[in-house]
Parts: C-alpha cells; structure tokens; sequence
C-alpha cells in the first residue's frame, strides 16, 4: 500500500458516496487506475464495505450505556458459546474482548432506561456462561466513528 492508496482511503473514509470521478481528482489520479486500487483495495479485504451512518437519537435511540461481562468459564467453548450469542442482540453495537478483568466491553443501545433494564434482565444476564455484569451509563460520545489514522506520520 502506497500514498496513493492511503489517500483513496482517507477520502473514502470521510464520504464512502464519493464518485470514482470525483476521488480520481481529489488523490490525483486518472478515471481508470483510481478504479483499478479501489477494487484492489476492496479485494484484499482493507475496504470491508460501504454503509450509511445513522442518528440514533433521530431513530428514538437515546440510550447508550457500557457493559463489563465476566465470564464463569474462560475456555474455547464457554468464549464461543458467549459470543456466538452476543451477536444475535442487536441493540449490542459493539463488542469487545478484553485481556484480563472484565473479559468483555459491551456498548448498547436502546430507546431509553426501561428498555435497557429489561434487555439486560431478560437477554445479557442470559447470556451463555455470564458470571458477573457490571454496567455504566454513557453521558455523551466526545470521540465517535473517528476515521483511522491514515495520512499521520
């Protein structure tokens, strides 16, 4: 990956809607060899996809909270059984395992504190092999969906 590449990338990044026409002319290159490393990179597994960012509040999602989970077990199975389960709830956005003490970072969202209540009764503290949750509540997102690092040195 060159600095050409790099540059398709940060662009991307900031508009995933850019035209090939307009990315060419903002990394300077032609029509045809912009569109060559966009496939090249979408191939090889560092473009993973393009998506839409959503609002959540404009959605009536206007709870967000952090929750720890500490595992009863930490082997292969116990590890598997968790997660394989956390991805069907959709209101986790993020998920996250750790080294050490909690084993996971969970970042929810839901419509408000009743709802994550009864999520975190009826589904989290049913999650396969769950021995502890520990939860916090997000008061704002000061750094959010920030674009990697890609043209610092």
């Amino acid at each position: 990956m060159d600095e050409i590449d790099r540059k398709i990338l940060a662009e991307l990044q900031l508009d995933g809607r850019l035209s090939v026409t307009e990315l060419a002319d903002r990394v300077g290159l032609s029509l045809s060899p912009c569109h060559r490393r966009i496939r090249a990179l979408e191939q090889s597994g560092v473009i993973k996809g393009y998506r839409a960012h959503l609002d959540p509040s404009a959605l009536g999602l206007n709870f967000s909270a952090i929750v720890f989970v500490t595992l009863r077990e930490g082997d292969r199975q116990a590890v598997e059984s968790f997660e394989n389960a956390v991805m069907k709830v959709p209101q986790v956005v993020d998920a996250q395992r750790l080294f050490g003490d909690p084993d996971y970072l969970l970042h929810v969202i839901t419509r408000d504190l009743p709802a994550f209540q009864q999520l975190y009764d009826e589904q989290l503290s049913a999650l396969p092999s769950v021995q502890r949750l520990t939860s916090t509540l997000v008061m704002k997102s000061v750094v959010k969906d920030r674009p990697l690092p890609l043209l610092v040195r």
